[in-house]
């Protein structure tokens, strides 16, 4: 009589093993499609910032384009030969001008003491005191105190000349597009000559 064959026993090892084999295929493809949408996810990212920028920068473009639309028609118009303020309002610029002019010549005059003083103890050095790097910064620091005195000097031409413009009632009147400068500029810089937009068609 035939024996019936009987089905071999699946033993746990075999189980492990085939478990590992379906894992390992499985890796891949999951590795492969976590890289597709992580990829996507940085296209997609990318694609956002590029359309950012090129929305701020033709925001940008059509502010620029406005700016010089608007000092082009103050262009046109008839250019101021007076002042567009008050002398009450002449008053209170020249004021503060002059306070600005007397605080810059005070630093000025700080300024240069300092540099006697630096000449004065660089003379007075003997041999034995004098060093290479305390000689090196002390001519550093004479330096930018020269470039600070100079800055400053140009600061007090320029308020200068505004007062000049106050006496000869033309101040506050742009230089380039002839019309008057804001009330709120002149307050933040009082010895300006031109007006926020010029200014801004200027850099643009």
């Amino acid at each position: 009589v035939a024996k019936k064959a009987t089905p071999k026993k699946t033993t746990k090892k075999a189980v492990k093993k085939a478990t590992k084999k379906t894992s390992t295929k499985a890796a891949p493809a999951k590795a492969a499609s976590k890289a597709k949408k992580s990829t996507k996810k940085t296209g997609t990212k990318k694609k956002k910032g590029t359309r950012s920028r090129r929305k701020s920068g033709g925001v940008a473009a059509a502010r620029a384009r406005a700016i010089r639309a608007q000092v082009e028609a103050a262009m046109e118009s008839p250019r101021l030969t007076k002042t567009p303020f008050s002398d009450a309002e002449l008053k209170h610029f020249k004021e503060l001008l002059q306070k600005k002019r007397q605080s810059a010549l005070d630093d000025i005059r700080d300024m240069r003491s300092q540099l006697a003083d630096s000449r004065e103890q660089s003379e007075g050095d003997t041999a034995y005191s004098f060093h290479m790097a305390d000689a090196g910064t002390d001519a550093m620091d004479r330096e930018k105190l020269y470039l600070m005195v100079a800055r400053q000097q140009r600061f007090v031409g320029y308020l200068e000349r505004a007062l000049e413009r106050i006496e000869n009632k033309t101040y506050g009147i742009c230089r380039i597009t002839g019309q008057a400068i804001s009330k709120e500029r002149l307050e933040a810089v009082p010895h300006t000559e031109v007006s926020i937009e010029a200014k801004k068609a200027q850099k643009g």
